[in-house]
């Protein structure tokens, strides 16, 4: 995406880092929603009139008995007060509002800035905001999963929402910094190390979705061991080649511990090849991926301790877009060493 206008180019970097705080925040707002069990308050999905809250006592009746005809309250939260629904209906519907926010945010400008520069220097763009209202698509898919025989969403479709969520992130993140010069240097890391890293990430996230969908953070609340054993003594390892692996939650908790010490001594892989080659264009963002893995594994730590406390847990989803955002930074940074600035 090169921009020659000076203006222009400060206006669209502008946006995107816009773009970029509040789908941060939509994320947040998505896991609190998951953590305090709102996701299937709303049990339609009314693209312009459920713009608006309900205003009127009626309208509150409306959603509530609406509600009551799912699993979740009939087995649930059958003794649940209008008081407590109201609660759990506020997570989801400003949930859906920074949904459609995000929508006209980013299509609004990008009409703008289309006519400005070209359809054609900002086509990957496009290709964001399609995700987005896929991703609006996904969200729908996921709760009417728990709208007929089920007291919660699917954990696979909750996971595929996360992943879309964070790849729509990083895809703004990536297209900002194609507007940002960096200086030129020789210094090159191995092209697919970083990207590796980036890769068991995005997997540790997906599987954190299949931790939370699942409620696997609510047992074996123990560390470093699961109970009194390194391997959960309800299970046998031979399950973890079987199909059902990812629907057995002390199987998936065991993975999400692991997959987390694996991405630790792949990071310290990387901090040894760095610093062997004396490459000093990389010191500062693998310093800074360092302090953010430290605290997101002593989040997830504390998360599972706490039994998934709210806070806790919220801040661990938290310092994960931290680490993603980072190590896109240090991706891009490697594949773009040996190019010169475009301006």
């Amino acid at each position: 995406m090169y921009i020659k206008n000076l203006p222009l180019k400060k206006n669209v970097s502008f946006w995107l880092a816009s773009m970029f705080w509040i789908i941060s925040i939509m994320i947040i707002v998505g896991g609190l929603t998951r953590l305090t069990d709102s996701g299937l308050s709303i049990t339609q999905w009314q693209l312009f009139s459920g713009f608006f809250p309900p205003f009127s006592d009626s309208d509150w009746n409306k959603y509530f008995n609406l509600y009551k005809e799912i699993p979740e309250f009939k087995i649930q939260n059958y003794s649940m007060t209008m008081k407590e629904f109201k609660v759990i209906f506020w997570w989801e519907w400003i949930h859906r509002f920074l949904g459609r926010l995000i929508g006209i945010c980013f299509l609004v400008p990008l009409i703008f800035f289309s006519v400005k520069i070209g359809f054609r220097k900002l086509r990957n763009l496009y290709m964001i905001f399609f995700l987005i209202c896929f991703q609006g698509f996904i969200g729908w898919y996921m709760v009417s999963s728990g709208l007929i025989d089920r007291i919660d969403v699917s954990h696979y479709r909750l996971s595929l929402h996360l992943f879309i969520a964070f790849l729509i992130l990083s895809l703004i993140l990536w297209n900002y910094l194609k507007l940002k010069q960096f200086k030129f240097s020789n210094e090159k890391l191995n092209f697919y190390l970083p990207l590796i890293f980036l890769i068991l990430i995005f997997c540790q996230i997906s599987i954190g979705a299949f931790v939370s969908g699942m409620d696997a953070g609510k047992i074996y609340n123990s560390w470093p061991l699961m109970g009194s054993t390194f391997f959960p003594d309800d299970n046998k390892i031979i399950n973890l080649f079987n199909l059902g692996v990812f629907n057995d939650p002390s199987l998936v908790q065991f993975i999400h511990r692991n997959l987390a010490y694996l991405i630790l001594a792949f990071y310290l892989l990387i901090v040894i090849k760095i610093y062997k080659n004396n490459l000093k264009r990389f010191y500062k963002s693998i310093k800074l991926i360092g302090l953010i893995l430290f605290i997101q594994i002593i989040l997830g730590i504390l998360t599972l301790l706490s039994g998934v406390e709210i806070f806790i847990a919220s801040l661990h989803q938290i310092s994960s877009i931290f680490l993603v955002s980072s190590s896109i930074y240090l991706v891009y940074l490697n594949l773009y060493t040996n190019l010169q600035p475009l301006d």
